[in-house]
């Protein structure tokens, strides 16, 4: 779980967040899968930018995954504008998984 941010203590009050969205097909939360690439903070703007990914550009849950990230960063930040960005550069992998996450999904 390597999530780039330019404000890590934000970043860990959106990750404390985001660890309640799931991909409700494999069961794990987004952070543990390691979907979340980055999370930046624009402090002027009041803008937190989010870039992740998902296991598969077919995922068939996507657009909820993806609005359940929006809105979850939305509760994190009231005060900010939540943008979420969807890419597959660089493409996600089983690697990308925590160790928790690992552990979750071979127990």
């Amino acid at each position: 779980m390597n999530v780039v941010s330019n404000i890590s203590v934000k970043c860990d009050i959106a990750l404390v967040g985001l660890k309640d969205v799931y991909d409700p097909e494999i069961g794990l939360n987004v952070v543990d899968l390691g979907l979340i690439y980055e999370i930046e903070f624009e402090e002027e703007e009041k803008k937190t930018i989010c870039n992740m990914t998902l296991t598969s550009q077919f995922c068939p849950m996507g657009e909820s995954i993806v609005e359940n990230v929006r809105q979850s960063l939305q509760t994190s930040f009231p005060d900010y504008s939540i943008e979420v960005n969807l890419t597959f550069e660089p493409p996600w992998d089983y690697e990308r998984i925590s160790e928790s996450g690992r552990e979750f999904l071979n127990g």
